[in-house]
């Protein structure tokens, strides 16, 4: 990740991400099965968006395109993950 980043721009990445998600309902589901931070900016990177896991992170809790990012803390391991 880049510390120098403007997080505004950072911001505008997530946004547009976020409104391709809701126009695309195969990606909507790729993103509900994501189980990490870093699994949502790979597929945010795959799209050619430049977003990070932990900048992803730094967006919790707010809202952009109609979708809230929201951190889910889960102790020791994720469910479901392994089963």
């Amino acid at each position: 990740m880049d510390c120098d980043r403007d997080p505004r721009v950072t911001f505008e990445q997530l946004r547009h991400f976020l409104s391709r998600v809701q126009r695309d309902p195969a990606l909507k589901r790729q993103l509900e099965e994501a189980t990490t931070a870093d699994e949502v900016a790979r597929l945010a990177q795959l799209l050619g968006f430049s977003v990070s896991g932990s900048e992803i992170l730094r967006f919790s809790g707010q809202s952009a395109a109609g979708v809230r990012v929201r951190r889910l803390d889960h102790p020791g391991e994720y469910p479901g993950r392994y089963y």
